[in-house]
C-alpha cells in the first residue's frame, strides 16, 4: 500500500477506517505481495533457472575459486543460499518431472532418462498438472526456452503442457553450435515445429528469454529457462560444431565433443552462462521489473567427474550426497533479507507449492512438495518430513540428520549427514533401530509412489 493511501485511512471515522483495513488484510490473504509493499498488488513475475549437471562446488558463492561467477554471487549476496537443498533425481529428467509437477517423479512415471535413442515416445504425462498450467489458469503467460527433457514426441511438446511459447530443445543435450542431439537428429525448436536459429545455445536460450520478458513485460510471467551448460558436450563459443543430422554417437563425432580439455570448457561454460544471467539482470532492471520478480538458480542434479560437488562424496547418477545436493540462490530485492544463508533441508519439487503461494493461487493439487514461502520471507522453520531418492535399483531416506542408502536393495549404510556430510562413516551397525525405522519408512514410501 503506497504512503499516500495511509495517510489517508487516518483522516477517516475509526469504524469505517476498521472495516477498511479488514478488506485490506483480506485482499493480502489472496494477494500475499499487497501489504508488503508489492506495487499495484500485481503477483510476482518467477523466473527459474535451471543449470544442468552444475555441481556443489562449481560456482564461486559455494567455494569454487576457480572459476568466476560474479552475477551468481551478487545474486547470493542479494538473496537467499541454500547449503541443503537437493535435486528430486540424480539424472535430468526425473528432477524435471518434479520441478513441473510438484510430486515424486515416480508418481509420473519419469524414473529416469528420457534418451534420444531409445524412449522417443515417452513423456510425461497430460494428466499430470504442471507449474506452467497452473499459473496459465491465473493469467500468467508462460514461456520456456533451452531444454525440455520431458518427451520427444510432439504430444508431449511443452505447449501442451502449459507454456504459451517454447524455444528450445527436446532431448538431454545438443551440440552447443549445430543443435544436433545425441542421436544425429537437429533438435531445435519454436513449439512443435522445427526452427533454426544460428548461435551458441547458452546465448540462443538467454536471447530468446530476455525477447520474452520484453514481450510480457507489462503482465504477470512465469519464465523457465532450461540451460544446456555445463552439460557435455563440452564446448564454448570459440569450438566447432562436432555433431551432424544423421551422425552416429562415438563415430561420427565424439559424445563428449572433441575438445581436448574438458575441464577448461567446462569452466569456460559455466562462466558464459552466469554472464547471459548477468544480463537477464539488467534486462529486468532496464523494464523496470527488478523489485517485482523473483529469480531463482537451481541445478537438475550433482556434477559428473568433470565438474566439482565440493567436499561432497559421489557424482551425478549416485545416490550419495554429490548426486543430488545441489547449488540454489533465490532473489527477490525488498522480499527476501540478503545475504543469508537456509540451512533447511528443500527439494526441487518444493518450488511448485512456493511460487503458488507467492503468485497467490489456491490450488486442491496433490503434491509431495511443501512451501518453503513463508521460510523465506520470514524464515520460519519447514514441518518435519522424511524425503526420498531413488535412482535405478538404488534407493536413499532422509530424516532430519539421518539417511540411509539402499543399493541394488541389499547393501545399506546409515549416515549423520549434519556431522557427516561427506559420508565417510557408516553408523548402521552402531544404530540398528534406527536403520530399521528407515528401511520401514522407504517400503511404506516405495508401496505408496509405484503404483
Amino acid at each position: 500500500m503506497e504512503k499516500f493511501q495511509i495517510q489517508m485511512l487516518t483522516t477517516i471515522e475509526p469504524a469505517r477506517r476498521s472495516f477498511i483495513i479488514c478488506l485490506v488484510i483480506l485482499a493480502s490473504l489472496i494477494h500475499p505481495g499487497l501489504l508488503a509493499g508489492q506495487e499495484n498488488s500485481r503477483p510476482p513475475n518467477i523466473i527459474l533457472i535451471m543449470a544442468d549437471d552444475l555441481g556443489y562446488g562449481d560456482i564461486g558463492c559455494f567455494g569454487n575459486t576457480e572459476i568466476k561467477t560474479p552475477n551468481l554471487d551478487q545474486m547470493a549476496k542479494e538473496g537467499v543460499r541454500f547449503i541443503d537443498f537437493h535435486s528430486n533425481g540424480a539424472v535430468c529428467s526425473p528432477t524435471r518431472a518434479a520441478l513441473l509437477t510438484g510430486r515424486y517423479q515416480q508418481r509420473t512415471g519419469i524414473t529416469g532418462v528420457i534418451t534420444a535413442k531409445n524412449h522417443r515416445e515417452v513423456g510425461l504425462p497430460l494428466s499430470e498438472v504442471t507449474i506452467a498450467e497452473a499459473l496459465k489458469k491465473e493469467g500468467y503467460t508462460t514461456g520456456i526456452f533451452g531444454k525440455w527433457h520431458l518427451g520427444y514426441a510432439k504430444a508431449f511438446n511443452p505447449v501442451h503442457q502449459g507454456f504459451d511459447e517454447f524455444i528450445g530443445f527436446l532431448s538431454g543435450n545438443v551440440d552447443y553450435h549445430s543443435h544436433v542431439d545425441q542421436a544425429g537428429f537437429s533438435d531445435w525448436w519454436r513449439g512443435e515445429e522445427p526452427f533454426h536459429q544460428t548461435g551458441y545455445s547458452t546465448d540462443l536460450i538467454s536471447e530468446n528469454a530476455i525477447d520474452f520478458i520484453e514481450k510480457n513485460r507489462e503482465s504477470p510471467f512465469f519464465l523457465y529457462i532450461a540451460h544446456e551448460a555445463p552439460h557435455s558436450p563440452y564446448q564454448n563459443r570459440a569450438s566447432k560444431a562436432d555433431r551432424k543430422p544423421g551422425g552416429a554417437p562415438g563415430i561420427d563425432f565424439p559424445v563428449f565433443g572433441s575438445e581436448s580439455d574438458f575441464s577448461l570448457m567446462l569452466k569456460d561454460m559455466i562462466e558464459i552462462m552466469d554472464e547471459t544471467i548477468g544480463d537477464l539482470f539488467k534486462a529486468l532492471q532496464a523494464f523496470d521489473l527488478s523489485k517485482n520478480t523473483v529469480v531463482i538458480f537451481i541445478s537438475d542434479n550433482g556434477a559428473t567427474t568433470v565438474g566439482s560437488n565440493g567436499n561432497l562424496r559421489g557424482f551425478k547418477s549416485s545416490l550419495w550426497e554429490g548426486g543430488h545436493r545441489v547449488p540454489a540462490i533465490i532473489h527477490w530485492p525488498g522480499f527476501i533479507n540478503a545475504g543469508w544463508v537456509s540451512e533447511e533441508t528443500v527439494l526441487t519439487m518444493d518450488l511448485f507449492p512456493t511460487i503458488m503461494e507467492w503468485a497467490g493461487v489456491q490450488y486442491d493439487y496433490n503434491l509431495d512438495g511443501i512451501s518453503i514461502a513463508q521460510h523465506l520471507l520470514q524464515n520460519n522453520p519447514l514441518q518435519a518430513r522424511n524425503l526420498f531418492w531413488q535412482h535405478g535399483k538404488d534407493y536413499a531416506v532422509r530424516s532430519g540428520k539421518w539417511k540411509l542408502l539402499l543399493a541394488d536393495n541389499e547393501n545399506i549404510k546409515l549416515f549423520d549427514v549434519e556431522t557427516d556430510i561427506e559420508e565417510q562413516y557408516d553408523v548402521a551397525e552402531k544404530y540398528p533401530d534406527i536403520k530399521q525405522d528407515l528401511l520401514d519408512l522407504l517400503e511404506s514410501w516405495k508401496n505408496e509412489v509405484f503404483k
